[in-house]
């Protein structure tokens, strides 16, 4: 399989090369595209790409053994024993990723106003990463098989649960890190969607907010919990998927492809989607100051993932407009609810909106899995 290629290293022996950077950059760059689009991983492409057993390994490198030589100041000795080049290309090309598509191509605008387009790509780009990934198995059996309808019915099971309310205890925030960063290397499952699962998205996307406020302090103190529970949930998710990898090979992939296929349910183009407004920050501006006047004579554009709207009048008594202060929202969309649909075709066309974009992507997407077949097995 084209995963083995470097797998066979021990976790503490980093074999990257500086002759993989263009690669291991590029590849980052994949993964840094697919964590903007809601519902899809860095893990998935991780695995599409055939570097998800190396990023797990990597991950595991930053051992009990790395802390105890950085608090004892032996930082040569500390980053002889992890992965750290292999990380840094990563995440160096997913932090070019985040940056072209949200500064240079808009990558989340376009899933507001051309979603089956964006969204026939993903779907697309899975399928056909599907049927390359089924074929690397080699010794294809029953037991794989199955491996792969269960992977498929946990992924949908995921993928469709209906948030709840849940606690704001420091316990439960910590639950929630852990859950969350497993499914962010989890191919399939998004984890910003499992923190909207645990109703925590919001709340922690509103503590991020604080920082550099002056309740920056407030912040800090409740989104401890959730980066502990982060990193003790990376660290030992991290060894049991190593684990697994290095005993059932074969079987885990299999149940890996069937988080893929479980996932197509919420990436598929053509479906009725229901967004949240969350207010993300909040400021106090004058009533006829020029930003709140053009918010007046223009009502906010919807179709953006993030937008300005007016919020009440604070002193709605006061004599004159001029002394009046109004809020400042900014708010953030965030996907809770997608129902697919089948588009259909009559004499007269297509009755859905936009079915050719989503013909288009899912054809792109298809044609990309050969160059990501390409990149999983060059060295």
């Amino acid at each position: 399989m084209a995963e083995t290629e470097r797998t066979s290293t021990d976790a503490n022996n980093d074999p990257t090369s500086w002759k993989e950077a263009p690669f291991l950059l590029m590849k980052g760059f994949l993964m840094g595209s697919a964590d903007i689009v809601p519902g899809v991983s860095g893990g998935t492409m991780a695995l599409i790409v055939g570097i998800y057993r190396r990023l797990i390994n990597a991950i595991r490198s930053f051992d009990a053994g790395f802390l105890k030589r950085l608090v004892t100041f032996k930082f040569r000795a500390a980053l002889q024993e992890v992965h750290w080049k292999f990380l840094l290309l990563l995440l160096s090309g997913m932090l070019c990723a985040v940056f072209f598509f949200t500064k240079v191509v808009p990558l989340q605008i376009y899933m507001f106003t051309d979603p089956e387009l964006i969204y026939g790509l993903f779907f697309g780009l899975i399928v056909g990463s599907v049927v390359v990934l089924a074929k690397a198995i080699n010794g294809f059996r029953w037991v794989h098989g199955l491996a792969i309808v269960l992977g498929a019915g946990i992924g949908y099971w995921v993928v469709t649960l209906v948030p709840t309310a849940t606690s704001e205890s420091p316990l439960f925030i910590f639950v929630a890190g852990s859950i969350a960063i497993c499914a962010m290397i989890l191919p399939g499952i998004s984890g910003s969607y499992l923190l909207l699962i645990l109703r925590k998205y919001d709340f922690i996307l509103s503590e991020i907010g604080k920082l550099g406020t002056s309740e920056t302090a407030g912040g800090l103190i409740t989104l401890l919990p959730f980066i502990a529970g982060a990193i003790v949930g990376l660290a030992l998710f991290s060894r049991i998927l190593s684990w697994l990898l290095n005993r059932y090979e074969a079987r885990t992939l299999a149940l890996l492809i069937g988080f893929l296929i479980g996932s197509l349910y919420v990436i598929w183009p053509y479906q009725e989607r229901t967004y949240t407004e969350i207010v993300t920050r909040e400021e106090v501006i004058g009533f006829t100051s020029p930003k709140a006047r053009a918010l007046r004579e223009q009502p906010p554009d919807k179709l953006r993932p993030e937008f300005q709207r007016l919020g009440e009048v604070i002193n709605p008594a006061a004599e004159t407009d001029e002394s009046k202060k109004v809020k400042l929202q900014t708010v953030k969309q965030k996907l809770i609810k997608s129902d697919p649909y089948v588009p259909y075709i009559t004499v007269e066309g297509p009755r859905t909106a936009h079915f050719v974009q989503g013909i288009w992507g899912i054809i792109i997407g298809l044609v990309m899995v050969v160059g990501l077949d390409y990149l999983r097995v060059k060295e």
